[in-house]
């Protein structure tokens, strides 16, 4: 969910989470994977923008 919708803010929680439950259970397989996945959401998020300033920016349209 979070790589594809508010990579802002899913991103930066899956890894406070994913480092809290770290901490907890010692380094389980499911907090590794959640710290993961929130640094990749982060990239993701960081590679949209950058494309999109590039591009001349973006806007929104919201209408018909």
């Amino acid at each position: 969910m979070g790589l594809l919708f508010f990579q802002f803010l899913f991103g930066p929680l899956a890894i406070i989470f994913g480092i809290v439950a770290y901490r907890q259970t010692g380094g389980s397989g499911m907090s590794k994977a959640a710290i993961g996945l929130g640094i990749a959401d982060l990239i993701v998020f960081a590679l949209l923008m950058t494309l999109m300033a590039s591009s001349g920016g973006f806007t929104w349209y919201v209408g018909g």
